[in-house]
């Protein structure tokens, strides 16, 4: 296992499959992610504007680079249909050392 110090894993709840497959889609061809999983069937229990809610929702995990995360993030917020969305980004203490250089190569290759 190799550090992986300046790798994320940035976990986003979104409310159904096409939305999370939209912005799948949008941010890894935008180079702001290597790789997004969505995971179905999770359910959300949160207090709310004073009001305990519950809701079916899906998980992407969303595999990046740390230098990659502001821009990630003002882009979720862009397409997230929620007022206040979940995102959430964890450092990678480390991983595969060559799922972490396919990683950074995704990320910073030209392909142009």
């Amino acid at each position: 296992m190799e550090n992986a110090n300046n790798h994320s894993v940035v976990f986003v709840t979104i409310d159904s499959l096409e939305s999370a497959k939209r912005m799948s889609r949008v941010i890894v061809n935008e180079k702001l992610a290597a790789c997004c999983t969505i995971i179905p069937n999770a359910i959300s229990i949160y207090g709310w504007k004073g009001s305990l809610h519950e809701r079916n929702e899906l998980v992407l995990m969303i595999k990046t680079l740390e230098s990659k995360l502001i821009e990630l993030k003002d882009r979720i917020l862009e397409l997230h249909n929620d007022e206040v969305p979940e995102i959430i980004s964890i450092n990678l203490n480390s991983g595969l050392s060559s799922y972490l250089s396919w990683i950074s190569t995704s990320l910073l290759e030209d392909n142009e």
